[in-house]
């Protein structure tokens, strides 16, 4: 492996205060941006003249291009050094942004979005891979805890800051807010960013780069519009069909190369591929809580958008402070068993959503919600953690890569699949109630997947490297 010189990943030089004031800083604005035109869209239909359909792209682009990006950081990382390549996310975005403030018409807001979604699915991997670098194995999952409450409390707050601005000021504003935390953790990151990373430069394979922009991209977009228009719509048959036969040709091409783009040995690791899945299972009653739950609340209850985006902020605060307490619980006693109560916790919750009817109360729906999120901030950091200490430094970043694609995966999925099964599940005959329980159907869904992870948590076990940590704690 070449070693650049100015590389560091010796713990004791780097200041990690600041360091983690820095990721955490660009991850929150990465996701909150993600979260942050939901509630927009009406607003942005109305001043560009839009339909729905069209506006509904400035959300799917920035998720495609992002689950584009996300599997190819791991050559990024391989290919650039850390600070080259975080200023270039951080700038990427912050350009986006810029854009998309002063956009006067669709194709340039769309453009923004675009150059916004290709720094962002640089961020999210890189952050991880640096984070794993820099501390030792005993205090990573302190560390990943801290950058796991910023993943659940920016796309909490988003919808209901989203809901209260877009009532208050131009919708442009969204962006505005954004754009000063991005430039100064630009500036920031500048001086006190190291090279943590080692360059292997591994060779530029345009296919399979390509391959892995149709893979990824076609079921991503399949999946996320099978959500609104159905299965058997000619355009998700189509891109699901490219995506596959795109992602299975781009699989099998990396297994004969010597520097593969994304390196799917890494599930040959048992406890990586199985916490994996974990956070893939998790990751979908996450998605699809967040997705269900407003539905309801607004076309089958009666309640506003921003009364919504309330009910799932006590889940997403308690969530994020959760986080960090996790965190060190895992160093203490690794992940096996916070998998275990935190699924327990998801799965009954779960299943409490199955019996929703029009007389269902705000402080239940809050209530419950936010006892789900406490289970799932036992499982998600703790079991990702457990996964990426099993890989060797030099899979680190093909893990952190693989790991934030198939949450993408995952989120895709979950919506689609939740969304389809409570359309389907619906009575309409039978009025509001037999709209229900199609929302009642699609939380069966979600509580069978989430008792799958629940038996499969049982499965976990802790490292050599984790006993001996336990050990001497």
């Amino acid at each position: 492996m070449v070693e650049r010189s100015e590389t560091t990943s010796s713990e004791d030089k780097i200041n990690r205060g600041p360091l983690m004031l820095v990721l955490i800083s660009g991850a929150f604005a990465a996701i909150l941006n993600q979260t942050l035109l939901a509630t927009a869209l009406p607003h942005i239909m109305r001043d560009l003249d839009l339909n729905a359909s069209t506006a509904q792209w400035l959300t799917s682009i920035f998720m495609l291009v992002n689950g584009i990006m996300i599997p190819i950081t791991a050559f990024l990382i391989e290919r650039f050094t850390t600070r080259a390549l975080f200023l270039t996310a951080m700038g990427l975005f912050a350009v986006g942004t810029a854009v998309c403030a002063v956009a006067p018409n669709f194709p340039i807001l769309m453009v923004g979005r675009i150059v916004q979604a290709s720094g962002a699915g640089i961020i999210m991997p890189l952050m991880q891979t640096i984070l794993m670098m820099v501390y030792p194995i005993e205090k990573r999952g302190s560390a990943m805890g801290m950058f796991g409450l910023v993943i659940s409390f920016a796309p909490a707050i988003g919808p209901t800051l989203s809901g209260w601005m877009v009532e208050q000021f131009p919708w442009r504003s969204l962006f505005y807010v954004i754009l000063p935390v991005v430039i100064i953790d630009f500036i920031i990151a500048y001086f006190i960013l190291k090279n943590v990373t080692n360059q292997t430069y591994p060779k530029v394979d345009v296919l399979s780069i390509i391959l892995s922009s149709l893979g990824f991209g076609g079921l991503l977009y399949g999946f996320s519009t099978a959500g609104n228009t159905g299965w058997g719509d000619q355009q998700v048959l189509i891109s699901m069909a490219v995506g596959a036969v795109a992602l299975t040709t781009f699989i099998l091409r990396q297994f004969k190369l010597k520097q593969p783009i994304l390196e799917f040995r890494v599930f040959k690791i048992k406890v990586f591929t199985l916490t994996t899945v974990l956070g893939m299972v998790v990751f979908i009653a996450l998605i699809g809580g967040a997705t269900v739950l407003p539905l309801f609340m607004q076309n089958m209850l009666g309640f506003t958008a921003l009364e919504s985006g309330l009910m799932l902020l006590p889940g997403a605060l308690l969530m994020g402070f959760m986080n960090p307490i996790t965190g060190r619980l895992f160093d203490k006693f690794g992940a096996r068993w916070l998998a275990i109560i935190g699924l327990l916790i998801v799965t009954t919750t779960t299943f409490m959503f199955t019996n929703l009817d029009s007389q269902t109360t705000f402080t239940y729906l809050a209530v419950v919600n936010a006892a789900r999120m406490f289970g799932v901030a036992m499982v998600m950091m703790p079991v990702t953690t457990a996964g990426l200490n099993q890989l060797p430094t030099h899979l680190i970043p093909h893990g952190t890569a693989m790991n934030n694609t198939m949450r993408q995966v995952s989120g895709a999925v979950g919506t689609a699949l939740l969304v389809t099964v409570m359309t389907n599940g619906a009575i309409p005959d039978e009025g509001v109630n037999g709209l229900i329980h199609g929302v009642n159907v699609s939380f069966m869904v979600a509580g069978i997947a989430a008792l799958v992870g629940l038996i499969l948590s049982f499965f976990i076990k802790s490292s050599k490297a984790e006993q001996n940590i336990q050990a001497s704690s």
